[in-house]
């Protein structure tokens, strides 16, 4: 019987996670990995805020890869994605340092037990110190093995690849070393890492498949929604008939939304899968708890492209200074904005906040109609600025806009996802690094954003005056063009806080 188990045991690939501090450049060694060429991203030019997954080979060996986001309010991500991980590769910009989402990584690696190598990253640049870095990780206790521990540690650069062999070969020697195995006869179970509702296809899921093999057709469900695997797909969005063990599949057919981090398991019938349901498959109300009667609610409907954004913004508002105004989330789901947000929002004085997501056009009409108001944002940090603007009006404390300067746009040097990098004459006034900017063309606004860098005769500077040219890294998600112009300003706040 022993042997007849071994029999269906298979040696399964290796699933990876990806951890770091924002901007220590994890994307790009993602893409690096994925053999996708170097974008030349400044600092934060590209900040994930979804789980995703994707597979690469190496000598003939497939190799998963999860994406966690670094920005701190993704931290309950960041776990989510070391607890399905076999190796954990911690990103370190050795022209920087360990920094916050450094240290929250090593202890959720150390807490999970898998497997680590250290990623040295950015090791081209002039100013790289790997050892000052080695020597900083070690303080964290997190020992690299040319200081007599037991991590590896590789000195890399997604920009030249040097140091992208290297971890592949290391991944596929740890995986070697723990000898990874799954069983293909039991029926498939995995963890949902990411889930949205799709407008054209419905509820999707992406999973990383545990034991068994997923195959189109079978009933699935977790404890709070079920379905048939009606449409299969790899991570690349391809038609598939089966998934192994530690494969990224895409999932459609569940009734309902899965939850992410959940475990789906294969079942012979509805009938069984509906006894391993412990709720209702619904999306649960939320509401505040133990507000004081005297004190002033601002109550939201929170509407969100994935299922995964939903905590770290209820994390970020959780964090929000709520003395004077508290804040009450009465509905919290993924989907775009419709027209029964808009009649609970009439029915209990609420206001909307959607990330990432499209208003149904009946919805905004409706809106328009009963003087709800819709704030709609593609940013987390604006996002947190509406949010925190709401609660302010509330107290009674009025935001004053002090503008800068303005910049002249004369040529446009790159673009990327919401970054571009633009250069342009300061017009009138000055302008400040990190101040926010509305865009105007030909005299109308067309859209805002952020300066989040600005140089001068290619040099960092905090602040640019009348008459100066600059090159400055603008994030919004306006395509800017030559002859916009640039009005910079901050928003001067009053004497009282939240």
């Amino acid at each position: 019987m022993a042997k007849e188990k071994n029999k269906n045991l298979i040696s399964r690939p290796p699933v990876v996670v990806i951890m770091g501090h924002i901007d220590h450049g994890k994307t790009s060694l993602l893409n690096a990995l994925r053999q996708l060429q170097f974008t030349g991203e400044k600092p934060g030019g590209a900040i994930t805020q979804h789980i995703g997954a994707f597979e690469v080979e190496k000598n003939g060996k497939k190799i998963t890869f999860i994406d966690t986001p670094g920005h701190e309010a993704f931290s309950a991500m960041r776990s989510r994605g070391v607890k399905i991980a076999d190796i954990a590769i911690l990103v370190v910009d050795v022209s920087s340092g360990v920094k916050p989402q450094t240290k929250e990584a090593i202890s959720q690696i150390k807490k999970s037990q898998v497997a680590a190598i250290v990623a040295l990253n950015k090791i081209d640049k002039p100013e790289a110190n790997p050892e000052k870095i080695k020597r900083e990780l070690a303080k964290e206790d997190f020992l690299v093995e040319s200081l007599n521990g037991k991590i590896p540690s590789i000195e890399v650069s997604a920009k030249t690849g040097q140091g992208i062999p290297e971890i592949l070969e290391m991944i596929l020697l740890l995986a070697e070393m723990e000898n990874l195995k799954a069983d293909i006869s039991q029926p498939a179970k995995g963890v949902i890492i990411e889930s949205y509702l799709d407008s054209f296809r419905g509820p999707t899921a992406t999973a990383i498949i545990s034991n068994g093999v997923l195959k189109k057709g079978e009933i699935i469900g977790t404890s709070l929604t079920i379905g048939k695997v009606k449409i299969l797909e790899n991570f690349q969005g391809s038609p598939i008939s089966e998934a192994l063990p530690a494969t990224p599949a895409i999932i459609i057919g569940f009734v309902d939304v899965p939850v992410i981090g959940e475990e789906f398991k294969v079942f012979p019938d509805f009938e069984t899968a509906r006894l391993n349901l412990k709720k209702p498959a619904s999306q649960p109300i939320i509401t505040g708890i133990d507000i004081p009667k005297d004190k002033k609610i601002l109550n939201t409907i929170l509407k969100v492209d994935v299922l995964g954004s939903i905590e770290p913004i209820k994390e970020i508002m959780k964090n929000l200074p709520q003395d004077k105004v508290a804040i009450r989330i009465l509905k919290a789901e993924a989907g775009d904005i419709n027209e029964s947000d808009i009649k609970l929002a009439r029915a209990t004085k609420s206001k909307v906040f959607g990330f990432r997501v499209k208003i149904i056009p009946s919805a905004a009409s409706l809106a328009d109609r009963e003087k709800i108001k819709i704030i709609n944002l593609e940013i987390i940090y604006d996002l947190v600025e509406a949010l925190r603007s709401s609660m302010e009006k509330m107290a009674g404390l009025e935001s004053k806009i002090v503008e800068l300067g303005k910049i002249k746009v004369l040529a446009i040097f790159a673009f990327e996802k919401n970054r571009q990098v633009i250069g342009g004459r300061v017009a009138d006034g000055e302008i400040k690094k990190g101040a926010q900017v509305e865009v105007f063309r030909e005299e109308e606004k067309i859209g805002r954003g952020r300066l989040i860098n600005i140089q001068r005769n290619k040099k960092d500077v905090e602040e640019i005056i009348k008459g100066e040219e600059c090159g400055v890294l603008f994030e919004g998600y306006i395509k800017i063009e030559k002859g916009d112009v640039l009005i910079g300003y901050f928003e001067e706040r009053g004497k009282a806080e939240l």
